[in-house]
């Protein structure tokens, strides 16, 4: 536990561990399951330990927009909580995962006590709203090619590569890339498959190697 909550655990006083170990519970996700869904009512702070989760929130005819990637060892599912609002996004597993959870009541009761835990949130927060404001500008103004390309990198900043050094360590559907890129499934096939072309990826599959990651990079940043 102290490695997986390395980001609170040391802020933490011996009594709060001790409410934290008392009260921390490990939730097992198979691949795809919901872990909340929009409009619920926040209960947790869930941290994942193993695994991977997505973020997305509900379109227009059923097109899914995913909105954040959660990596180990990440907080999420809180801010909804701090709002007094129900979720207004869903989280589901990429795939099998391990996840930890803490009651927000006994959160709330620690950022009483110790400011030192708001200030952690405080932090998280200001962090992803930065991101979230970066990634609007990103998916409205890049062109496809940007949005694609931005995906990518993303993927390989957040869960790196596999022990070949090309191949990203996450296997994703055409459908979730269009989804993470803000465009239709067809739309991301025919990128991927200029990607291919220029010798920039492989693809095998769900597998997809980078060859190139400079060139995607300057791609994702000149959109």
């Amino acid at each position: 536990m102290t490695e997986d909550l390395s980001g609170i655990w040391t802020l933490l006083s011996p009594e709060e561990r001790r409410q934290v170990v008392d009260n921390f519970t490990i939730h097992s996700f198979k691949k795809n399951q919901i872990i909340y869904l929009e409009k619920e009512e926040p209960e947790f702070l869930w941290c994942l330990l193993k695994g991977k989760v997505k973020i997305y929130k509900d379109g227009v005819c059923g097109r899914q927009q995913i909105l954040r990637l959660i990596r180990p060892v990440q907080y999420f599912g809180y801010r909804a909580y701090f709002a007094q609002e129900p979720y207004v996004s869903s989280a589901s597993a990429f795939e099998a995962s391990t996840l930890g959870a803490i009651p927000m009541d006994v959160v709330k009761q620690m950022i009483w006590q110790n400011p030192k835990i708001a200030w952690f949130f405080l932090g998280e927060l200001s962090h992803n709203l930065g991101n979230s404001d970066s990634r609007i500008v990103n998916l409205t103004q890049k062109h496809i090619r940007g949005r694609l390309a931005e995906a990518l990198i993303v993927l390989r900043d957040s869960y790196g590569y596999e022990d070949d050094n090309i191949t990203l360590k996450i296997y994703m559907s055409r459908e979730d890339l269009a989804n993470l890129s803000n465009m239709t499934t067809s739309n991301a096939i025919r990128t991927l498959s200029g990607f291919v072309n220029e010798k920039l990826i492989v693809v095998d599959g769900r597998n997809i190697k980078i060859l190139n990651e400079g060139a995607l990079r300057k791609i994702s940043k000149f959109g």
